[in-house]
């Protein structure tokens, strides 16, 4: 095509030069638009293109899911005081066993001390008892009763023992602080949460599939999990059907893992959307890249190189996404035509060529 424009060029360009009863202003006026002719079809031909044919897709069920954290702890105050010292902020990395959050303990040492108080009078009781039960001058009902105070007054030093402990808050798990749920100076209470702590390194996501999908779903082990706000695709590592469905919505839970490591997970976190495609089939259908669709709202057109090698916009209508970066074509385009895959430089081209031939 370009070595054709070429030729014409050439036969113009003599004949303008040899014809003196045509007018200059003809020859350029033409000589202007077989230049910007070769030009488009030269630009176009440097656009990259692929043929569109039908061919074999895997049919795919989608599910909207939730990403979460397959190792996630929220740790929850046990002992009543006011928060005297915060060591760790959202986003920080901790280990396991580092220390992360104080409260002030003084009522829980003081009912510990009271206890073990009472713990120390309840046992030499019992053992008063013991001897006085030997001599005789007691009968076996106080030496049981003796006994009953003491094994009460054990397992409450014991409790508040514990309490003390939990005065001081420790990492159970390594990973990155999610949330920090309480201030430096706020009262904690038993069952209040503190800190929210997961691990990076292990992620999943959960999708909810209809009872009347589920039958769809038997043998299913393949999927991929789209991220449309991030526009990334990964392939899961595993597909598990929750034996258990809500009795309000009667929605079954899947969970499908996803690869422990990758730079497609790098801005990944907890709570974000994601798209689940199941692949339950396989078909013959037309598809383009989503890469090489234009939007304009709910119009989806692609660029199309003509044998000539000229540019065109196309409006297509679409159906859904078939894999990775592939969406189905129901009208539109047919079986060999030439799709730009690049929408950017196939409009400046088409552009370009409406300017030139102005």
């Amino acid at each position: 095509m370009c070595r054709l424009f070429w030729y014409l060029y050439q036969y113009m360009l003599i004949h303008m030069m040899t014809s003196p009863g045509i007018r200059p202003s003809w020859w350029r006026a033409l000589l202007a638009s077989v230049t910007a002719a070769a030009s488009l079809a030269v630009h176009a031909q440097a656009l990259p293109t692929i043929v569109v044919e039908p061919h074999p897709v895997e049919l795919s069920l989608p599910a909207e899911a939730l990403v979460e954290a397959v190792n996630q702890a929220t740790l929850a105050a046990q002992v009543s005081g006011r928060v005297v010292e915060v060591r760790v902020d959202a986003g920080q990395a901790v280990r396991k066993g580092d220390l992360l959050m104080k409260i002030d303990a003084r009522e829980a040492n003081e009912a510990a001390a009271a206890a073990a108080a009472i713990y120390g009078n309840a046992r030499a009781h019992y053992q008063r008892t013991l001897g006085l039960r030997q001599q005789g001058f007691v009968s076996q009902a106080a030496v049981d009763k003796a006994k009953a105070d003491f094994d009460a007054a054990q397992a409450a030093r014991g409790q508040t023992s514990v309490s003390v402990e939990h005065a001081t808050v420790y990492a159970p798990i390594s990973g990155i602080v999610a949330a920090r749920l309480t201030e430096l100076g706020e009262m904690a209470v038993p069952g209040r949460p503190l800190l929210t702590i997961h691990d990076p390194k292990g992620l999943r996501v959960t999708a909810s599939i209809s009872q009347y999908r589920l039958p769809q779903m038997r043998g299913v082990r393949k999927a991929r999990v789209e991220f449309p706000e991030l526009g990334k695709w990964v392939e899961a590592s595993s597909v598990t059907v929750l034996p258990t469905a809500d009795a309000a919505t009667h929605v079954s839970p899947v969970r499908v893992g996803l690869p422990a490591t990758g730079a497609d997970l790098a801005d990944v976190v907890p709570g974000m959307h994601a798209r689940v495609h199941f692949v339950i089939g396989q078909a013959t259908k037309l598809t383009v890249p989503q890469a090489s669709v234009v939007r304009r709202g709910a119009v989806a057109a692609v660029y199309v190189q003509n044998p000539d090698g000229l540019l065109s916009l196309r409006q297509l209508r679409l159906g859904e996404s078939v894999g990775a970066g592939e969406i189905e074509v129901l009208a539109g385009l047919r079986s060999g035509e030439r799709v730009v895959l690049d929408p950017v430089k196939a409009a400046i081209a088409l552009k370009s060529s409406k300017r030139a031939g102005e």
